[in-house]
């Protein structure tokens, strides 16, 4: 009887998503000379057996294949609005073809096209200090201001942080998650997920319903490193997924760069190490730059005055009790105390010029009663 035919990537993707199929068994099926658009699979798996899954996954791949499976994955991933990129694809990024073990498929929720986009990855700690959130944002926006791509992994504190930063310009930024690519996780960055979804791009190599579990996190981070020109570390313990990363990054022949921090901090002391090993020192995104021969970024442009005077107005109007706390209080949090120490003003006087100047925009309450700079 003569075999039915779908597309021999639809066929891919449909195989990609059965139990107990991992690229290994994909790998050897194909070297095999299996055809994908084809309804014939067991005797591959008869060919194979032993070498590329157990008796029962076995049977499970040769009671799942067929013509309803392909058609049920296509339909159901065009009614979710989930792109499969294939191995095969035009769009797949080159980059990750020189992996050892390049995804066969990759899902996107969002622009695809990003996927080929020059991009700098951009990780660190899940509790990040203030130093360390203001450093992520500083150096995400001025790459995504750039036309480059900001990459990172959805999670908690630095990565958030990063993709927040390109939004806020008007940027472009990829999520890689650990998980399939519609699983929200974790599951307080629902709003920012989404919209990354409209204005970015959400990718992962694992099938859509895959929930988050600790073996997925390092090939997510080898994702990451793999869609990106290099990988810039903002704070980091001695042991850190985010230090994973870096190893990738190293292990493929990308940038690796680090964002130094005080030598009293625990979440410095991973990135401070990576200096010592090699990466390169980042305090401006110039630095980054100077790594990239083939790109020049283009000069910021001088504001207006228009725009100037908007950006000065709210200091130039503030009076002079104003004008001291806002000069005390740095980027890094200062407390009730040591403000109240430091201007000797009466505390019920400095609470009204402490709202006054969080009003204006000009500086913004932590927990805990402390205050920075906006």
């Amino acid at each position: 009887m003569k075999s039915r035919k779908w597309t021999r990537r639809d066929g891919l993707v449909a195989m990609h998503q059965i139990a107990g199929v991992g690229w290994h068994t994909l790998d050897r099926l194909l070297t095999a000379g299996w055809d994908p658009s084809s309804d014939q699979v067991d005797s591959y798996l008869t060919l194979l057996e032993g070498k590329v899954a157990s008796k029962k996954v076995k049977e499970h791949i040769c009671q799942k294949w067929g013509a309803e499976l392909v058609s049920r994955t296509s339909e159901e991933l065009s009614r979710r609005n989930i792109a499969a990129v294939t191995v095969w694809d035009p769009d797949y990024p080159d980059s990750l073809k020189q992996l050892p073990q390049p995804p066969w498929v990759l899902y996107v929720k969002g622009d695809r096209n990003l996927l080929k986009s020059s991009g700098l990855g951009v990780v660190g700690a899940r509790k990040p200090t203030n130093y360390g959130k203001i450093a992520a944002r500083r150096l995400a926006k001025d790459v995504a201001a750039q036309g480059w791509t900001v990459v990172s992994g959805l999670a908690t504190g630095i990565d958030g942080e990063a993709h927040r930063a390109a939004l806020g310009v008007d940027g472009k930024t990829i999520a890689v998650l650990g998980s399939g690519v519609d699983v929200v996780y974790p599951k307080h960055h629902r709003a920012l997920y989404e919209e990354i979804c409209r204005r970015g791009a959400v990718v992962s190599e694992v099938s859509p319903g895959t929930q988050p579990h600790p073996g997925l996190f390092p090939q997510r981070n080898r994702l990451i490193s793999g869609l990106t020109h290099g990988i810039l570390v903002v704070e980091a313990a001695e042991r850190s997924g985010s230090l994973i990363t870096a190893d990738c990054a190293m292990e493929q022949g990308r940038e690796v760069f680090a964002v130094p921090g005080p030598i009293t901090s625990e979440l410095s002391r991973g990135t401070n190490r990576l200096i010592q090993q090699g990466a390169k020192c980042v305090t401006c995104v110039e630095d980054i730059w100077e790594e990239f021969s083939f790109f020049t970024p283009a000069p910021a442009p001088s504001p207006t005055s228009a725009e100037h005077s908007r950006q000065t107005e709210p200091v130039m109007s503030l009076c002079e009790e104003e004008r001291r706390i806002y000069a005390y209080i740095k980027e890094e949090p200062r407390s009730l105390e040591e403000i109240a120490s430091h201007v000797e003003y009466p505390l019920q006087e400095m609470h009204r010029y402490l709202v006054q100047l969080q009003m204006k925009g000009l500086i913004r309450q932590l927990p805990g009663a402390r205050f920075v700079q906006c």
